[in-house]
């Protein structure tokens, strides 16, 4: 089979694999729809410890396919069901897991793989991390369950309801998939982001309103005159960047909540006015990954058609040009790519 193997920093190579036989509880399939993603063109700069700690490995990770072949006791899947495989599973008996918070795993397993033909499924995955799909689900929008599942998990973490204020700072992939499950709770969404071609296509979607941070002279200061001074009752942070961190936390209602969405380079920091803090009791909360809960509820949103995020995929591209696809997402030229194997 063909395949896009990450051999280490800036070294992705196409290559010809054996078609994987599964082991004990395992499950093969064929790949019939893969997305590129902003962490894999992070990893394939300068690599990932944890969600990729052995090289060589087949890269990519969000992925919807057709069962080929099964393994010794599997049960409840047949060759043929059409699957989203998450791309982790928790062991289930740790701390974390048994306090109901199988995202924070202290075992947690992660699996690549999506830039190929065919992926064997761990058994710990298909026992815990995979959902078969509707016959009416196409696998272009089924792949969308790993990334719109971390949009839940935030979602839910901030308890997002009807009539609120939400305010997304980050008009990228997952920006959007934060805007579009905050709205389809009937709340108000605010989004921000930068003129550019981007910010025309995402305001094209009609998710909400959008603001264009580049042209306001003070972005939380038009937040705050949309929302009749108050802020957003629920602000995220869909940059990873610090210093919108700050203004996540600044552009937020009192008694608020404000979710650190986006991951920071390690090392960084920001500053809190702990008047606020204290006095108008926010809640200022981290999001991370996603749990096999909201795998699930994330593909049952796409087939009630609750979600349709395809208007977030910008090009569809083979197999071999994962590359020049992954070059694009770093050049800020795509939102998302999807491959077709």
């Amino acid at each position: 089979m063909r395949a896009m193997v990450f051999h280490g920093p800036g070294d992705l190579r196409a290559e010809e694999l054996p078609v994987p036989t599964p082991g004990a509880g395992e499950v093969v399939l064929r790949i019939d729809a893969a997305l590129t993603c902003g962490t894999d063109v992070k990893t394939l700069r300068r690599g990932h410890p944890v969600m990729i700690p052995r090289v060589p490995t087949v890269f990519g990770h969000e992925l919807a396919g057709t069962v080929t072949a099964l393994g010794r006791g599997v049960r409840g899947i047949r060759a043929g069901d059409r699957l989203v495989a998450a791309n982790s599973a928790p062991c289930g008996e740790c701390a974390a897991c048994v306090a109901g918070r199988p995202n924070l795993c202290e075992d947690l397993l992660f699996v690549n793989g999506a830039y190929a033909e065919y992926i064997a499924l761990p058994a710990r995955l298909v026992a815990r991390n995979v959902v078969r799909l509707g016959p009416d689900l196409p696998a272009s929008r089924a792949a969308f369950a790993e990334p719109l599942a971390c949009a839940l998990l935030a979602v839910e973490r901030a308890r997002v309801d009807a009539g609120q204020s939400v305010v997304v700072l980050g008009h990228g992939p997952l920006g959007c998939l934060l805007a579009m499950v905050a709205a389809a709770r009937k709340a108000r969404v605010i989004l921000v982001g930068k003129a550019g071609w981007r910010f025309d296509r995402v305001a094209a979607l009609d998710i909400g309103e959008c603001i264009d941070a580049a042209g306001s002279p003070d972005v939380v200061a038009e937040i705050r005159a949309r929302t009749a001074g108050r802020g957003g009752d629920v602000t995220f942070d869909a940059t990873g960047r610090p210093e919108v961190w700050e203004q996540a936390v600044d552009a937020v209602a009192r008694g608020g909540t404000v979710v650190f969405f986006g991951g920071c380079a390690p090392g960084t920091s920001i500053t809190v006015d702990t008047r606020r803090l204290h006095y108008e009791e926010l809640a200022l909360l981290g999001a991370f990954h996603h749990t096999p809960d909201t795998i699930r509820q994330a593909v049952d949103l796409m087939e009630s058609g609750a979600v349709v995020p395809d208007g977030i995929v910008t090009h569809r591209m083979a197999l071999g040009q994962v590359p020049d696809a992954l070059a694009l997402m770093s050049r800020g030229e795509a939102l998302k790519v999807l491959i077709t194997p």
